[in-house]
């Protein structure tokens, strides 16, 4: 079944852009726009733009863009299909369905679906387990002592795997799923000396469902209750098409309005840590569920927030094997803090113990910023050893290092400098040295075959990348006739004669090289035929994400002139609609030259081609190189020249 066009159509009017990127991504307004760090790439400065007035995104960075619809396609990894259902359901749009959708469109709804039904059917089965007797015996009675109540069991939506070999699996079999959907969701496993047979994953074990930021069931966590030492303490779903442990943060889904309205995030470890910090009255948390912290995670975060809290068990050992994380937090472009617990507890022991309003009353007090954690856990160790201390030291001044914004660094220098009493200027010494070194290293990954070659040898092209080169440039100037079109067709280059109608008529002998732009301007001719006039609205209603996100790249700008300039300071600057005439004449000129440049390479090519005895034939192609020539001359003297356009 397809979605209507009309509930389509109520999606695209109801969809605010801003309200379905907050969800994902913190935004701050500058100027007319708002801005954020990439949510699909990594980055410390923002080059995430959204527009409220067009209602587009673009990102300068990577390039990502698009509509509230391409966003949440883009984000969630959805089709088209899919991501007008999770906007509909957010504005409370009912869907109409069609009998139209094609076997081809079909295939791909169900594939894209497929997982994230069946696993969501897998969490109910579990959470319906606790009704059991055996469910709740086992898995209830463990909840319960740790105390978590109704709400939370509901709100994590906690289950249990009953003792036994197959009760999913043939639960699943009577709803109508097959092995193969369940093999692939990682909720069963195949027998070694019988592949043909089938078994649980999960058994015996209370179960922790991993969420998305939308909310969906994308995988399992599973606590073994038993003291079985043959076993692990916990087993997790093995990644699949929905669920890389890499990107995943446990808790989330029910974290992020939290981390956004307090401005920080807390950061834990276990399932358990997480929960029991919500019975606390503390939402902004979230776990790395036991494994090293990793970019796409801190990248994860700093959608919701800039701050970033580390809660650290009290042991030893376990602080210092995980500081590695502090530097990957403050190379994301994260401020640091960390707090640690007293000796052999962790946040759900001490949540636990201590109670509610004595928790948040601790981590208030003893939150303290990377620079104060790290000394006071080199202070005692270093004290009497100056080779320690100086070790310590160096690694205080690297992490500093890692800190993206160069304002920050310079306080921080100066802090530490303050703390361990010494000379700010060695600090500052240090620390340009390994951003030199690291520079260094950034220069040579990026560029590690560069070869040391005398200037003329690298000014040399080969006729391959000359070819590229020139690709290139009519890209370029293809791009730039359509990027007029879009935003000035409607206006009028005089009394007679609009913009799309001068440009298409000047240029209807050329045939764009380009698929995209091809394929852009068949669009646009197509409108004018069924008489409209096509501006960017226009290419943002069709399919084609291709296209769409084209189109944006073509109205979008990364700068933007303050209005003060001209309301207080009565600065005015030169735009290009100031003189549509001259630009679009000129735009027009430039494309010729790039097709003309390329009849000319042609032309020179078969002269090379033919043989000497044929003087007729290389006297012709010789008259047609230089009348070519000669309109080659003629328009860069007026692009040169800037004659006014007699239109």
């Amino acid at each position: 079944m397809a979605i209507s066009n009309d509930t389509t159509d109520k999606v695209r009017e109801r969809a605010d852009i801003e309200e379905v990127i907050n969800d994902y991504v913190t935004l701050k307004k500058k100027g007319q726009n708002l801005w954020a760090c990439c949510p699909f790439h990594h980055e410390k400065t923002p080059s995430f733009s959204v527009s409220p007035s067009k209602q587009l995104y673009k990102c300068f960075g990577c390039g990502k863009a698009g509509d509230a619809i391409q966003f949440i396609m883009d984000i969630e990894g959805v089709g088209f299909t899919e991501a007008i259902r999770h906007l509909a359901k957010k504005y409370s749009i009912e869907i109409e369905e069609e009998n139209q959708a094609t076997p081809e469109a079909i295939q791909e709804h169900n594939e894209r679906e497929s997982l994230y039904i069946v696993l969501n059917f897998a969490k109910e089965h579990f959470l319906g387990n606790l009704t059991t007797e055996e469910g709740k015996s086992i898995g209830l009675s463990y909840f319960r002592e740790r105390g978590f109540n109704q709400r939370i069991i509901e709100k994590f939506d906690l289950g249990y795997a009953l003792d036994s070999w197959d009760t999913l699996l043939e639960n699943a079999r009577k709803s109508g799923f097959n092995e193969e959907i369940l093999l692939k969701a990682g909720l069963i496993l195949q027998k070694e000396s019988d592949p043909s047979r089938h078994y649980d994953r999960f058994r015996g074990r209370v179960i922790f469902p991993i969420h998305n930021l939308s909310g969906k069931a994308i995988a399992f966590g599973a606590r073994i209750l038993t003291q079985d030492k043959k076993q692990p303490k916990y087993i997790n779903s093995p990644e699949t098409a929905v669920y890389h442990k890499s990107d995943v943060l446990y808790g989330i889904f029910q974290a992020k309005q939290a981390i956004k309205q307090e401005k920080n995030c807390y950061l834990v470890e276990g399932y358990t840590d997480v929960i029991s910090m919500h019975l606390s009255g503390i939402e902004n948390v979230v776990a790395s569920s036991g494994t090293s912290l990793t970019e796409s995670q801190i990248k994860l975060i700093k959608r919701f927030a800039d701050q970033v809290t580390v809660l650290y068990d009290g042991d030893a050992a376990g602080i210092q094997a995980s500081l590695r994380g502090i530097d990957m937090l403050l190379e994301g472009g994260l401020n640091v803090k960390a707090v640690v617990f007293p000796d052999g507890e962790d946040p759900d022991s001490f949540a636990r113990k201590s109670g509610s309003e004595a928790f948040q009353k601790y981590l208030k007090e003893n939150a303290r910023d990377f620079i104060h954690f790290k000394i006071s856990l080199f202070g005692n160790e270093t004290a009497h050893d100056p080779v320690k201390k100086a070790d310590a030291i160096r690694q205080i001044v690297q992490s500093i290092a890692k800190i993206p914004d160069p304002l920050i660094r310079s306080v921080y220098a100066k802090e530490s400098a303050r703390l361990l009493e010494m000379e700010e200027e060695t600090i500052h010494t240090e620390l340009n040295k390994i951003l030199i070194q690291d520079a260094k290293k950034a220069s040579f990954r990026e560029s590690p075959d560069t070869p040391h070659s005398p200037p003329e040898q690298l000014l040399s092209t080969s006729p391959e990348d000359e070819l590229k080169s020139r690709k290139h440039k009519t890209a370029l100037q293809e791009k730039e006739m359509l990027r007029i079109l879009i935003n000035y067709g409607f206006e009028k280059v005089s009394d007679e004669m609009h913009v799309c109608e001068y440009l298409l008529e000047e240029t209807k002998d050329l045939q764009f090289e380009t698929p995209v732009y091809q394929k852009l301007l068949f669009h646009y001719k197509q409108a004018l035929q069924r008489g409209v006039l096509p501006g960017h609205e226009y290419f943002l209603g069709i399919q084609d994400s291709t296209l769409k996100t084209e189109v944006i790249h073509m109205i979008s700008h990364g700068r933007e002139i303050s209005t003060y300039w001209e309301i207080k300071h009565q600065i005015f600057t030169k735009k290009e609609s100031d003189d549509l005439p001259k630009t679009t004449y000129r735009t027009s000129l430039k494309l010729k030259s790039i097709y003309l440049k390329k009849m000319m390479e042609e032309v020179k090519d078969k002269m090379k081609e033919v043989a000497t005895d044929r003087e007729e034939e290389i006297a012709e192609l010789q008259r047609v190189y230089l009348e070519l020539k000669n309109y080659q001359r003629e328009i860069d003297r007026e692009l040169g020249i800037v004659i006014s356009p007699k239109i």
